[in-house]
């Protein structure tokens, strides 16, 4: 049982995530270890921090939908799509080897820093897309939405870098397109840890209010200042993201 402390702890914790989540991905930085602080086994841990960042997410989607920076009916196909491709990965995780994604995935994330640190002309501005979008945005979906049902951290940084390197997408409208997959490749988790029993509700209660402000200044904040906050904090974000998994796997 969770002590009030704790749980105002966790809601501060939330509301922190779901700016950085909202902007630019990487909030379970804070809260996986903070649920884990707080004494829940770890599979209770990444559960309650699927719920609670799924509300957080929501209300950073519907912000920047609002603001026109999400294509919702051009993502219909990509949404079901990605929930497919999260939910196989969550269900073969245990039948195949992960290890390799403790090197894989650090050596990604820096990639992503770099591009994004160095990228010329990377700007809100959309560019000339290399692919067609409604074809090959399903299948970003689900490769992505595979490796999150697998192993998870960094999500938000390859859909970002997908819909920008890949789709000429200016770096706001990517972010807010990255939030509805990313959004919709959590779901697709919840749909088995919660008929397990796995979420632990007092901590999503508390730490939803926090996503849910969390998430509507952040979703704000990017609008408002678009790449020159969201650029930044990717690289920021992707970099410590490698640090934490190369360090503590």
């Amino acid at each position: 049982m969770l002590d009030p402390i704790t749980l105002i702890a966790l809601g501060g914790v939330g509301l922190l995530a779901g700016f950085v989540d909202a902007v630019a991905g990487g909030g379970g930085m804070l809260t996986v270890p903070a649920l884990l602080s707080a004494g829940l086994p770890p599979i209770a841990a990444l559960a309650t921090n699927k719920m609670q960042s799924v509300i957080g997410t929501a209300m950073a989607t519907y912000t920047y939908w609002r603001k026109g920076f999400v294509s919702f009916k051009a993502l219909i196909p990509s949404i079901a799509v990605t929930y497919a491709g999260s939910l196989i990965g969550a269900l073969t995780v245990k039948q195949i080897d992960t290890t390799f994604l403790n090197l894989a995935v650090p050596v990604a994330l820096i990639g992503v820093a770099l591009y994004f640190l160095f990228a010329p002309n990377l700007s809100d501005a959309d560019r000339t897309s290399r692919l067609a979008f409604p074809k090959w945005v399903p299948l970003l979906g689900f490769v992505v939405g595979f490796y999150d049902g697998v192993f998870g951290p960094g999500t938000g940084s390859f859909f970002t870098i997908g819909f920008v390197l890949l789709f000429g997408l200016g770096v706001t409208r990517a972010a807010g397109n990255t939030k509805l997959l990313n959004m919709t490749s959590n779901l697709a988790a919840l749909t088995i840890f919660i008929p397990s029993g796995d979420v632990v509700w007092p901590a999503v209660m508390c730490m939803a209010v926090g996503q849910i402000i969390g998430g509507y200044v952040g979703a704000h904040a990017g609008i408002r200042f678009g790449a020159k906050l969201i650029r930044p904090l990717v690289v920021v974000i992707s970099i410590a993201m490698a640090i934490k998994l190369i360090v503590w796997p």
